[in-house]
């Protein structure tokens, strides 16, 4: 009897028999309570009506599959003021009610089914002696995520997105960052679903977040009472870009294929001087000066190959791609760039009709949007808006040139005063890229190598030298949690001649709240970055991740969520 006892799929059941049949698996037989208690009324009965059988999975044995065979008996409850007449067996301590397998079976299936997935599950619980397919798991997994969770409320989240589809279609996760817990998945990244979600939660606090405008906004309409604060990464990641553009604009302008030490002599006096070139705006002689540099490369290319040289010992010489050099050879004159094909996103697809507009007196940027908006433009207002600034300066009369040309030159001579650098261990060019990268290291953090370049950018780049300078001040303000120091650092960017840092300035004052919050507290967006990592499990289960599935995965299991 203690042996059989030990067999007992749980208290309450009888073990009768156990079987190893000739399919190599176990069947244990046993049998239910010998009386039942009514669920309407709660008298106890032992008035039998009838019994059922009940098949249910089982641990295995020794690898192989057990099934306990299961007798449940049917009972007529003899209280005579109950409505019920007759009712079953319940015992939920061995499984639920029409399951197909014991409560410690369905709790290893949610286990397994929650860390690996379907296919994965499947292959492992037949491995185990439990075969289950791999839908049934995922419908488990995807019942037992549907059930009403009390979470405890939440007072700091982060919010960030993930891409269903790069580029195309992303999604929503949030975290509670306190608990380091998924809260939800939010299938789009919308304004509209975002505030919703925050509304049903009014004990939020603080809400940390990327960039993104469109968190900012629903964080204002759906939890006016919480604090935004921007994530840290990402402002020093946007200072990067910024800085790297700023020194690409300026690379192009000085011509980054021309190597000071190369063999074949340029007389850079060829060139238009700055303070000829004519009063246009500084975007227009940024255009003027790198077509000159092509021109200058141009030259230079077509100069090498009649001495000889290969087009791989050109390439080597000027850091031009061999195809493109190959290319270029083919011609006498530098190839004009091709300008794409206007697409309904830009607002050049529509400039009959806008210039149209601009000739009526329909100059109202929101009005002109919404205009367009009707004629299939699908691209954002600030392009539109780009667009309508240069016709409005265009119109303007040109006011104290003096001052303006010596702006302009002031701007150009800060911007162009680059030659390109060579890492002096390896003799190769800096990469705009690694050059905006080493702009925001410190110094400590530097190895030597590294150290040397920074070494070598600072000399003969004065606009590397200035970048470094805003950088190291910018992290310096967060090190020092100094969100005081913030207002002036923007004010010496934008003031700084640099067209890049200076629209990240202003950028950065247009959300000056939540970056003098991502100063002063200690949240930042890491851990939801944390899970988004985690939320790529969706690749294991190409085709099938829907939002449900993905929901029901991310979040954090609970031991009553198994049965």
């Amino acid at each position: 009897m203690r042996t059989k006892s030990k067999w007992s799929p749980g208290p309450g059941i009888k073990v009768q028999s156990v079987v190893y049949n000739d399919e190599g698996d176990w069947v244990v037989s046993a049998c239910g309570p010998t009386s039942g208690i009514c669920p309407d009324c709660r008298h106890q009965s032992r008035s039998r009506h009838g019994w059922s059988y009940r098949s249910l999975q089982d641990l295995p044995i020794q690898g192989n599959e057990v099934t306990v065979r299961l007798q449940m008996s049917r009972w007529r409850c003899t209280y005579r003021q109950c409505r019920r007449q007759t009712f079953t067996d319940r015992v939920p301590s061995v499984a639920s009610p029409y399951a197909r397998r014991t409560t410690r079976v369905a709790e290893i299936v949610g286990l397994l089914g929650h860390s690996t997935g379907g296919r994965p599950g499947e292959r492992l619980m037949e491995r185990l002696g439990m075969p289950i397919s791999d839908d049934t798991i995922l419908r488990h997994l995807k019942r037992n995520a549907s059930r009403v969770h009390d979470q405890p409320s939440a007072r700091i989240v982060g919010i960030d997105d993930w891409s269903w589809r790069k580029s195309w279609r992303y999604g929503t996760i949030i975290v509670d960052l306190e608990r380091r817990e998924v809260m939800d998945i939010l299938e789009d990244r919308s304004v509209v679903s975002v505030a919703r979600w925050l509304k049903q939660h009014p004990s939020i606090e603080v809400v940390s977040r990327d960039r993104c405008g469109v968190y900012a906004q629903a964080a204002r309409q759906g939890a006016p009472q919480a604090s935004q604060v921007a994530d840290r990464f990402h402002l020093m990641q946007n200072l990067r870009l910024a800085i790297e553009e700023q020194i690409s604009l300026s690379g192009r302008a000085t011509g980054r294929a021309l190597l000071p030490d190369a063999d074949i002599e340029i007389d850079h006096d060829d060139r238009v001087p700055c303070n000829q070139l004519p009063e246009t705006p500084w975007r227009n002689q940024l255009r003027r000066a790198h077509r000159q540099s092509r021109k200058d490369v141009f030259e230079t290319v077509h100069a090498l190959s009649k001495e000889g040289l290969s087009c791989s010992e050109i390439a080597r010489r000027t850091g031009y791609g061999r195809r493109s050099i190959t290319k270029w050879l083919t011609f006498e004159t530098p190839p004009d760039r091709r300008r794409g094909a206007l697409q309904p996103t830009s607002p050049l697809y529509f400039e009959a009709f806008l210039t149209q507009c601009w000739k009526d007196g329909n100059r109202r940027g929101r009005h002109l949007f919404h205009d367009i908006k009707h004629r299939g433009y699908t691209g954002s207002f600030s392009n539109l808006e780009r667009l309508l600034a240069a016709w409005r300066r265009a119109e303007k009369p040109e006011k104290d040139n003096g001052n303006a040309a010596s702006a302009r030159i002031e701007l150009t001579d800060r911007t162009y005063d680059n030659v390109p650098v060579r890492d002096p261990q390896t003799g190769h060019l800096i990469s705009p890229v690694v050059a905006a990268t080493l702009c925001i290291k410190p110094r400590g953090a530097l190895t030597i190598n590294q150290a040397r370049k920074v070494d070598a950018l600072k000399q003969w780049s004065r606009t590397f030298a200035v970048l470094r300078s805003f950088s190291m001040r910018f992290r310096g303000i967060f090190r020092g949690r100094a969100s005081t120091k913030l207002a002036q650092w923007i004010d010496d960017a934008i003031h700084s001649g640099l067209a890049f840092l200076a629209r990240f300035a202003r950028v950065l004052r247009r959300d000056i709240d939540a970056v003098c919050n991502a100063i002063d507290l200690p949240w930042s967006n890491g851990q939801a970055e944390g899970q988004i990592n985690r939320l790529t499990i969706k690749r294991a289960m190409y085709g099938r991740a829907g939002s449900e599935l993905l929901r029901a995965r991310m979040m954090p299991i609970k031991s009553a969520d198994l049965l």
